[in-house]
């Protein structure tokens, strides 16, 4: 039993020991230039359409869109943005993931697949 113990004692030191940033050392950086975390935006699909229908995104970092759509009374059960060639299926209550990264400022334009509810992501 001890000696179970102390092989656990080990173990935690020794990760502990991997852990811990000593004087002197930098921390470990990105590259200049590359984003470590993307832009989240929460979205739904309501019967108002796409909640919110504009978003403002900056340029080279990635994006990530959460979509829920909150009702079955609606065209929007896809999101197509045809700039990034997405087009995506929206299931019902559930929050879809759409990634992107935009490397030009503009707009870009969103739709349902009907093309009849949009919205735009303005990059900066």
């Amino acid at each position: 039993m001890r000696t179970a113990i102390h092989s656990a004692i080990a173990c935690f030191v020794v990760i502990l020991a991997a852990s811990v940033t000593r004087a002197g050392d930098k921390p470990e950086q990105a590259p200049a230039g590359k984003p470590t975390t993307a832009q989240v935006i929460e979205m739904s699909v309501t019967k108002a359409g796409f909640v919110p229908a504009q978003v403002r995104v900056k340029a080279g970092q990635p994006v990530k869109l959460m979509i829920t759509r909150r009702t079955d009374h609606t065209c929007a059960k896809d999101i197509v943005i045809k700039d990034y060639a997405i087009n995506q299926p929206l299931p019902l209550d559930q929050t879809a993931e759409v990634t992107l990264t935009p490397t030009k400022t503009g707009r870009s334009r969103f739709a349902c697949a009907m093309d009849m509810i949009a919205g735009v992501i303005i990059v900066e």
